[in-house]
């Protein structure tokens, strides 16, 4: 096509030139006199080719300009020729078109979803390709139901901003807003909501506003930040890093190394962030053991994709583990208490104090219409409620889905996710032995919830919880109180850019040493909307 429109621009003009300057000879009139007719034939022919060859010179010179402008193009369009995300952040709805193996499954050149900007494909089966990694991704994985596009198939309303410099820079910049109104029967919700990013008061609240950016550092390191904004009970706001780290992009082996400020690959629910999950709280056992702002803190991370005929990866992390994110390891507690007791909060004494955070998940196609994902995780550390005291906690999870192979936009489609904690927690006599007894608690909990996309835009969701915490004569905490909970919902996405979600719950709180049972209601009305590329994601 390129060659044809330079041989048209270049005929063109000589054409356009020999019709002007030929018609006048042709349909002028002959004079009279044959013997000065010769004479201005000749000068017509030498003025005619004079002007070709002017018209030539002048062709060349644009096909030049031509050739200039391609090289540019291309230059500029490596990026886009690289893999970059096109879609915004995964919600439930921004998904790929295919089901989750009536094609070949699409690969990503990370573990991480970070790196994905579209929740597209299932988790991938067979060997993977020498250099490229399959997502770990939960939204990858779990080939959540297609965009809902308003601009037509293949549209895309918001591009990457391209970088000056090595022609495979680029960042994306996303603003995400999740609201929720909120009534409960329970006067302190923020005691019966186990998250941070939960609706926490009777009225409207603004838990979880994010600013998230992602990019290609260069051709050897991709880069991601999520900056999280939170209005507190009494307006005033709070500002956290959720997540600030870069990756590996081309290591050999399909091995990828990871460094930072990031979520553990701790189970399903701990990995993501709050406006990609499927219901408007964090269920109680990742609340309660994985702590309220789930398990991240600033370590680094190795994972290797294996050569098995299906999709198997092994994660490696370690991290400090200190503070409210470490909530199970080094955590000092509210004022200075955990568990009834003073905390030592002390630095470090070696790597018995990191937090270590082993992952292996493995995943196969069972029909063109059905994938299946199971792992196990674990996360061993100490805590600071005495000197030597020591956390284990164990988690297994499993994720079925299932679409229809005539789905439009995904729908309809069924899946189902449960996921299983068990913590074995020492608790210490606390700083100077303060505390009078050390304990060791055994705490188990569950939950598991189905979502229906029955309609286009339209998911109908059930999750029920429940949560088992060892009692105790001595440590009165309202952490420690075992529970359960049953939550149904429907939400709707006008697009993959919004989303307005409702939520009723009853919580059952059983009596414990000190601790009085009694029943809670809630109901909560959330709503969300993104502007820009949200692409760089554990979305």
């Amino acid at each position: 096509m390129k060659k044809f429109i330079l041989v048209t621009l270049a005929i063109f003009p000589v054409a356009a030139a020999f019709a002007q300057e030929a018609t006048p000879v042709s349909t002028s009139s002959p004079s009279p006199a044959v013997s000065n007719a010769m004479p201005a034939t000749a000068a017509d022919v030498e003025a005619l080719r004079q002007q070709v060859q002017s018209l030539t010179e002048t062709v060349k010179t644009l096909q030049q300009q031509v050739k200039d402008q391609q090289a540019v193009l291309e230059k500029a369009n490596i990026t886009s020729e690289s893999g970059l995300p096109q879609n915004p952040e995964p919600s439930p709805i921004a998904a790929a078109e295919n089901s989750p193996a009536a094609s070949a499954p699409q690969r990503f050149p990370t573990e991480d979803t970070s790196v994905v900007s579209s929740t597209t494909a299932p988790a991938v089966s067979g060997s993977p390709a020498p250099g490229s990694f399959p997502t770990a991704d939960t939204s990858v994985v779990t080939s959540t139901p297609e965009t809902i596009s308003s601009t037509g198939a293949g549209a895309s309303l918001t591009q990457p901003i391209t970088i000056a410099g090595g022609g495979k820079n680029y960042m994306n910049i996303s603003f995400d807003g999740l609201f929720a109104l909120a009534y409960s029967s329970a006067r302190d919700l923020d005691h019966i909501e186990v998250g941070d990013h939960d609706p926490q008061q009777r009225g409207f609240n603004a838990r979880n506003i994010e600013l998230a950016l992602d990019g290609a550092v260069d051709p050897y390191f991709e880069g991601f930040a999520n900056i999280v904004f939170k209005l507190d009970n009494d307006n005033a706001t709070e500002v956290e890093v959720e997540e600030a780290f870069m990756q590996t992009t081309s290591l050999p082996f399909n091995l990828q190394l990871k460094g930072g400020q990031f979520f553990a690959a701790f189970g399903r629910i701990n990995p993501t962030h709050p406006h990609t999950w499927d219901f408007a709280d964090d269920p109680l056992v990742h609340g309660r053991l994985l702590g309220p702002d789930g398990l991240r803190g600033v370590g680094a991370q190795i994972s290797w994709t294996l050569p098995t005929p299906w999709y198997s990866q092994l994660i490696f992390a370690a991290q400090n583990g200190r503070g409210s994110t470490g909530f199970s390891f080094r955590n000092p507690g509210d004022n200075g208490i955990f568990f009834g007791r003073r905390t030592t909060d002390r630095e470090a004494r070696g790597l018995q104090d990191f937090v270590w955070i082993p992952r292996w998940e493995n995943s196969v196609d069972l029909s063109p219409t059905q994938v299946v994902l199971a792992g196990v995780s674990g996360a061993f550390g100490s805590n600071e409620t005495g000197a030597n005291a020591r956390t284990q906690i164990y988690g297994a999870d499993l994720f079925y889905k299932w679409k229809s192979a005539h789905a439009e936009g995904g729908f309809p489609f069924v899946k189902w996710q449960t996921e299983a904690m068990y913590r074995r927690f020492e608790a210490g006599r606390g700083i100077d032995e303060s505390f009078p007894v050390a304990e060791t608690f055994h705490d188990w909990g569950m939950y598991s919830q189905v979502l229906w996309g029955f309609k286009k835009g339209w998911v109908a969701g059930i999750r029920g919880d429940y949560l088992h915490m060892q009692d105790s004569h001595f440590t009165d905490d309202l952490d420690r109180q075992s529970r359960s909970r049953m939550s149904a919902n429907l939400t709707w996405y006008p697009t993959e850019f919004s989303k307005i979600r409702l939520q009723y719950n009853h919580d059952f709180l059983e009596e414990n040493f000190f601790l009085a049972g009694r029943d809670v209601d809630s109901v909560f009305l959330q709503f969300e909307f993104i502007l820009g590329a949200h692409g760089a994601h554990k979305f």
